[in-house]
């Protein structure tokens, strides 16, 4: 078995590797310009699953076209998306370029990737994906707009895709954490984060490792009847 993880380097990425390595998984670890966290991370899971392949697989979302990622790839049995970013920003502050850069990497580039893999994800009957999204894809986030929306229209893809492809034993699912233990709240001031988690009923934020071990069942389920579904991770915050 072959996953494709998108944004194997980040936080959420990196949990969800180690979590489907656990499983048996043979993996093409994506990574656009942290190369040395994805050769360190390519070490230690093949030391410790030395009869599995960990892959390399380099590609800039914003820049390179989409063959320069599917030509790398072989055998596929699953795509996790946990590639993205986001900009702190009211939206009158926000630059044109950045809004195109959160719909190219959260929306555009992964529909041209399952469009170009679609078939490979056919070939066995048990095709898996699983995005990472957002709770802010359902409730909104002042300052994150854009991102909140791209979210949103990730649980939009994701509900129409999985009726069009079901009858080809392909699952499309979403994990749609709220607050996560990330270095993407770095930004936030330890206050802004205390604050925050005395909003969630869970009185804490999640960590990578939980996320992972979702995706790592959504992936594995034997049959592909749990499908269009957006999963809201998130504590009981917002919800």
């Amino acid at each position: 078995m072959y996953a494709l993880v998108m944004g194997s380097s980040g936080d959420i990425g990196t949990s969800t590797a180690k979590a489907l390595a656990e499983k048996g998984w043979s993996l093409y670890l994506h990574y656009n310009k942290n190369r040395e966290r994805i050769a360190d991370l390519q070490s230690v899971l093949a030391e410790k699953y030395p009869h599995q392949d960990f892959i390399p697989v380099q590609f800039d979302m914003e820049k390179d076209k989409v063959e320069t990622l599917t030509k790398q790839i072989f055998g596929l049995d699953a795509i996790v998306f946990a590639q993205g970013n986001t900009f702190y920003k009211l939206l009158v502050d926000i630059e044109e370029s950045e809004i195109d850069a959160l719909w190219k990497i959260h929306i555009k580039l992964p529909i041209l990737i399952l469009k170009a893999l679609q078939d490979k994800l056919a070939l066995t009957h048990h095709g898996r994906v699983v995005f990472i999204g957002s709770i802010y894809g359902k409730v909104g986030s002042a300052m994150e707009v854009v991102y909140s929306t791209v979210k949103g229209a990730m649980t939009s893809f994701a509900d129409a895709y999985a009726k069009e492809v079901a009858s080809l034993g392909i699952s499309v699912n979403v994990v749609a954490p709220g607050a996560v233990n990330t270095k993407m709240n770095a930004e936030f001031s330890s206050e802004d984060l205390e604050s925050i988690k005395e909003e969630i009923p869970a009185d804490r934020l999640a960590n990578p490792d939980e996320i992972a071990d979702l995706v790592s069942y959504l992936v594995n389920i034997k049959s592909n009847y749990l499908t269009g579904q957006t999963i809201y991770f998130a504590g009981g915050w917002l919800l």
